[in-house]
């Protein structure tokens, strides 16, 4: 069999799951090849390329489980983010694409200072504070989350990366050391900010599959860490940091105000990644 048969037979598999969100444009053709390679042992096939029986079987295998639900990172058990090949697995909240814009935003900011120091709240696998310590020298960097597991990893991920950044479990800030109130410089969070009686209505590949506390503080609508991050964050930056939130395009108006409520300075929208939409919303601590 040819690659190319195998890939379409594939592609036609995936588009015919009930699982899968649908969203982007030949996401089943760019996945069907994405675990192509990952039954080939990471070689890339052309598409005249024979496929042995095992190789084809494997294939099969992995494109079923795709066809679950099941997250392409959690079945080839990395994901790749700005430049760094990090561990993924089961339990953990799975990098996505539209946090690259969290992390570009963050560098562009930290650059920008002397002291340069980063507290990524809700770390997750540690994908925005390993993605700012590759990134930006002279940076100290923090990351906090509730889940062990995620810690965990983490630091694993740090450690493939050889990037020092500091790990610990605690609920928002409650981890932080007592020598960074004040001190500061940028603060990043991709909340969970579904609100709960919406849930249900995400595609299976989230729900099904991710760990729900990392999609919903359970809250009637989305904002309960929101709220919280914009209470917290002013006691820890310094006058002039930034807080800096990834969300949903249809929450960004909700967001903003939470800031402006909370007295934040120079708050703003800012429109990034590949759809060009509004994915962080910025601004400065009270005076």
């Amino acid at each position: 069999m040819k690659a190319r048969t195998l890939l379409k037979e594939g592609v036609t598999t995936l588009r015919s799951s009930t699982a899968i969100d649908h969203w982007q444009k030949h996401r089943e053709r760019i996945e069907a090849e994405e675990l192509l390679t990952h039954a080939l042992g990471g070689v890339e096939a052309d598409p005249a390329d024979p496929i042995t029986a095992k190789q084809a079987a494997r294939f099969r295998a992995l494109i079923e489980r795709r066809s679950t639900g099941e997250p392409i990172p959690y079945i080839v058990g990395t994901s790749e983010f700005r430049g760094l090949e990090l561990r993924v697995r089961p339990g953990v909240f799975v990098p996505r694409d539209s946090s690259e814009f969290l992390a570009e935003q963050a560098v562009r900011h930290l650059r920008r200072r002397r002291s340069r120091v980063l507290v990524d709240l809700a770390t997750g696998a540690g994908t925005i504070a390993l993605a700012v310590a590759n990134e930006v020298d002279g940076a100290t960097v923090y990351g906090t989350d509730l889940s062990h597991e995620a810690i965990s990893l983490a630091r694993t991920n740090a450690k493939r990366s050889r990037l020092d950044v500091t790990f610990k479990v605690g609920d928002l800030f409650g981890a932080l050391p007592k020598k960074l109130r004040g001190a500061v410089d940028i603060i990043t969070l991709h909340p969970p900010y579904v609100a709960a009686h919406e849930i249900e209505d995400l595609p299976d590949e989230i729900k099904a599959w991710e760990p729900v506390d990392t999609l919903t503080d359970h809250s009637d609508d989305g904002l309960g860490i929101v709220r919280r991050a914009v209470a917290e964050a002013p006691a820890w930056l310094r006058p002039n940091g930034w807080l800096l939130m990834e969300t949903d395009p249809d929450r960004a108006r909700d967001v903003r105000r939470e800031y402006q409520r909370g007295g934040f300075r120079d708050v703003a929208s800012t429109k990034g990644g590949e759809l060009k939409i509004t994915r962080v919303i910025v601004g400065r601590p009270p005076r």
